[in-house]
């Protein structure tokens, strides 16, 4: 591709703004080191250490069989992100304008609401539990306040909520950029305060940790299924975990210079920072074992149980990092370039990150007392495996239906007789094989008798999407792309 195939000659405003055009490479500065801290900060928040220490736990598994699957769910996401970030990375292009080809020009704005929606909603959840390390810091700097609370939270809860929903918008506001200095700064820091707090634990554990390493590893829990069921639902949990930004991992890799780059980036970023950040958490978790006769797998729970003024301040603005970094990478980046899809000619990148913020803003106040008690984030749940069926429409349609080709300027042409126009701008094949793959996989989260299939329902939804689309639309899309 020249620079020339980067230039929209036909501009149409309902489909166009500078912040949804192609990106040429000259204008990217993004490489491995970049997408490497992407993942960093997505497995370092305080649910991700959370996730991975309790894996060592509750399967009642080897915990070499552990390692293997967490490191085999790392593997099968980064080969998963290749796909969805490859065409990003030759056109240009974030995922709103990226799936017009395969939903049309119209119809790509369902399933970019859909994932805006989910992002939107733990967006401001992910605000709320950032808000926690910043009121922990507070607290134990100048005391907890008069204990008075307004909707579940006192008033040290509110200041820290506040500051972090500010914080996070004024990262926001500098742009993509910016977001990358933090991002940049955010995963370093937080390996290292990892790295020391581990050695911390080893040091005072002595040579009580190894055994019970050893116990972790022993594999002698119980256990209510079989070891291989036990294995695959850990891959499952793991692939799940990263789902959010598996779909929209183009939002990311258009600011990436090369292929290669998103490549070594995916590798270091995902199974051997997975494993390297896995095993942190396992000798953390057994020192604390040791330290204080459970094994406590929320780091907030073990520097309280420290009871140390130093600690307690360089875990808190790092619990803070750590979570607002996957905040901007999963929550914030994509609902805004989705917002932006649905108006560009009113809506920019900015604007859509704003109103991300203030509707955000009323999830993670009302998550105490209200939203977390009445189901909701089940429903979001339910949201996102519904999404899951997307994927695989977006990887047939490109890679075996279109042989990965593109026609950068029919992705903003709404014209009837456009490329990706189809009929009033909806693909109907792509459509149906949504709604019955996506069906599949909102069971796999709501039936009961389903239950069972509610770790791989994400994977499954996404293969039976990509077969579906394939089997209703090979005929057509190949015609189209052939002309291309």
């Amino acid at each position: 591709m020249n620079d020339n195939d980067f230039n929209i000659k036909h501009i149409d405003p309902t489909l166009y703004n500078e912040d949804l055009a192609p990106l040429k490479p000259e204008k990217r500065s993004w490489g491995a080191f970049e997408i490497f801290n992407v993942w960093s900060n997505d497995i370092q928040s305080l649910f991700g250490y959370t996730l991975a220490a309790s894996l060592f736990l509750s399967y009642g598994l080897n915990g070499w069989a552990v390692m293997a699957a967490i490191v085999l769910a790392g593997v099968i996401v980064m080969f998963l992100v290749n796909l969805t970030g490859k065409p990003s990375v030759k056109y240009g292009i974030p995922f709103p304008v990226m799936i017009r080809a395969s939903l049309g020009v119209r119809g790509a704005n369902l399933p970019a609401m859909l994932r805006a929606i989910v992002g939107i909603f733990w967006y401001g959840v992910q605000t709320y539990f950032a808000s926690t390390a910043v009121a922990l810091l507070i607290t134990a700097l100048f005391g907890a306040g008069s204990g008075a609370t307004f909707l579940g939270l006192s008033g040290v809860a509110w200041l820290s909520f506040v500051i972090v929903w500010v914080f996070q918008i004024a990262i926001f506001w500098q742009g993509i950029e910016r977001i990358k200095h933090f991002l940049n700064w955010a995963g370093p820091l937080v390996y290292l305060v990892m790295i020391a707090l581990m050695l911390v634990v080893w040091y005072q554990a002595g040579s009580e940790l190894l055994p019970a390493v050893g116990s972790i590893f022993s594999g002698e829990g119980e256990r209510s299924t079989s070891s291989v069921a036990a294995f695959f639902a850990i891959v499952g949990t793991m692939v799940a975990y990263f789902a959010a930004v598996v779909i929209n991992f183009g939002d990311f890799t258009r600011f990436v210079k090369t292929e290669r780059q998103m490549k070594l980036g995916n590798l270091l970023g995902l199974p051997l920072n997975i494993a390297f950040f896995s095993f942190i958490a396992l000798i953390i978790t057994a020192g604390t074992l040791v330290l204080f006769g459970e094994a406590l797998t929320n780091p907030a729970d073990i520097v309280e149980r420290v009871d140390s003024l130093p600690l307690t301040i360089v875990a808190a603005l790092t619990f803070f990092a750590a979570t607002v970094g996957i905040n901007l990478v999963a929550n914030f980046i994509p609902p805004a370039y989705d917002l932006a899809n649905l108006f560009p000619s009113k809506i920019s990148f900015k604007l859509g990150g704003l109103i991300t913020a203030v509707i955000a803003f009323f999830v993670g106040g009302l998550w105490v007392a209200v939203i977390s008690q009445i189901g909701v984030p089940g429903f979001v749940n339910a949201l996102g495996a519904v999404v899951a069926p997307f994927y695989g429409i977006i990887v047939v349609d490109y890679y075996l239906l279109r042989r990965q080709r593109l026609c950068l300027q029919e992705l903003f042409n709404s014209s009837p007789d456009s490329a990706y126009y189809y009929t009033n701008g909806w693909n109907t094949h792509a459509l149906i094989a949504f709604a019955l793959a996506a069906l599949f996989s909102l069971s796999t989260v709501v039936v009961p008798a389903m239950s069972a299939l509610d770790g791989y329902g994400w994977m499954m939804g996404a293969a039976l999407g990509g077969l579906l689309y394939f089997l209703l639309a090979r005929q057509n899309v190949l015609v189209t792309a052939n002309a291309y």
